[in-house]
């Protein structure tokens, strides 16, 4: 039996494993694909989770960048330096390096193994699989994704997906794009990784759009980029209120507890705080600790919930009037710099959403 199942193993499933193994505990993550596996995602990564996890993230980084640049309807371009450099990567060079190290630590992972099938019996979960294996473990983390089907097993509700947009193309250049103003509701992005360029787009309120693929066609064209893999559809589960993160012996992390920022689109840097504090919690469990998984739900409300709140505030005014956000927000360095250290964890978008709210509105 194994102390923990891992269901998933991206940012938020490799992060839990690792601190589990890493704390004595003996982890199984277990990944329905083969491995390692593409993931459409812009692939963006804030430099701050190099303080929760203590290895060298250079192997699996791609490229850094130091500068951003903005349009608005495809004109009034702006571009400005950020003072703390992102990095970019591939998911299936990151999501793998983080299975590697907990695989290091000790963790066993088995891919090409979807489960079908959960049951608690007696004090343990029973996992069934699609090749008809059982496994069991006594603690249970479903870290299996937007589309993933744990959670709804587990009856821990989740946010509507939105549809999101993600192609890759040749190489444009060293610095990342972002087009305001063509996607209502929404925006288009583009991360440069060291061997091409990846473009993303969705949307963050209102109801989906009819024609995503079609904007994300038109801003490439506009770019001057050929695609080289088709346009991908993948859902995001953008946070929209504090939810129960927690069952019986059993949490939900990463996406698949709709924690993606409802103003920016950031995932893998929540997934990976989700992660971590599962693993944190799990362990006190097995330590003794009886209320420690209602501490993990309460937790994340803490660290990430609350801020988020702010975020989707901030949403909700910029994309319903877009025209003055990019003039008095996006295109102002400052606010650059302000947006950069909320990802690095220096700020809070509480910390400066009173001011901003007030600048962008135009009443």
């Amino acid at each position: 039996m194994f102390d923990c199942i891992i269901v998933g193993a991206g940012p938020a499933g490799g992060a839990a494993a690792y601190h589990l193994a890493k704390r004595g505990r003996n982890p199984l993550v277990v990944e329905k694909n083969s491995w390692p596996r593409n993931k459409p995602c812009g692939g963006g990564v804030s430099p701050a989770i190099a303080a929760w996890l203590d290895f060298d993230f250079t192997p699996a980084i791609s490229t850094t960048v130091d500068k951003i640049r903005y349009t608005f309807k495809l004109a009034d371009p702006a571009e400005t330096a950020i003072s703390k450099p992102m990095w970019m990567v591939r998911r299936d060079v990151f999501d793998a390096f983080l299975i590697q190290q907990a695989q290091d630590q000790g963790a066993s992972f088995q891919p090409n193994t979807e489960v079908t099938a959960i049951e608690f019996k007696g004090d343990s979960w029973q996992l069934t699989t699609a090749n008809g294996e059982t496994l069991t473990g006594r603690y249970l983390i479903a870290a299996d994704g937007a589309k993933g089907p744990v959670a709804s097993w587990l009856r821990l509700k989740q946010s509507n997906p939105r549809l999101a947009m993600v192609t890759e193309a040749t190489q444009l250049s060293d610095v990342p794009t972002f087009e305001f103003g063509m996607v209502k509701n929404g925006s288009l992005w583009g991360f440069p990784k060291a061997d091409g360029y990846t473009v993303s787009t969705t949307t963050f309120r209102g109801k989906e759009p009819k024609n995503l693929s079609q904007d994300l066609s038109q801003y490439l064209k506009a770019l001057g980029l050929n695609p080289n893999s088709p346009i991908v559809e993948h859902p995001l589960r953008l946070w929209d209120g504090d939810r129960t993160l927690h069952s019986q012996n059993a949490l939900i992390a990463g996406e698949a507890a709709s924690i993606v920022d409802p103003l920016s689109g950031e995932g893998i840097r929540p997934a990976i705080l989700t992660g971590i504090k599962a693993a944190e919690a799990i362990d006190m469990a097995i330590g003794g600790d009886q209320s420690a998984l209602e501490k993990y739900t309460q937790i994340i409300r803490t660290e990430w919930g609350v801020d988020m709140v702010w975020a989707s505030r901030l949403a909700g005014v910029f994309y319903s009037f877009p025209g003055i956000g990019y003039k008095a927000a996006v295109k102002v360095p400052a606010a650059t710099e302000l947006m950069t250290k909320i990802l690095s964890g220096d700020l809070r978008y509480g910390d400066v959403a009173g001011r901003a709210i007030k600048k962008l509105s135009p009443f």
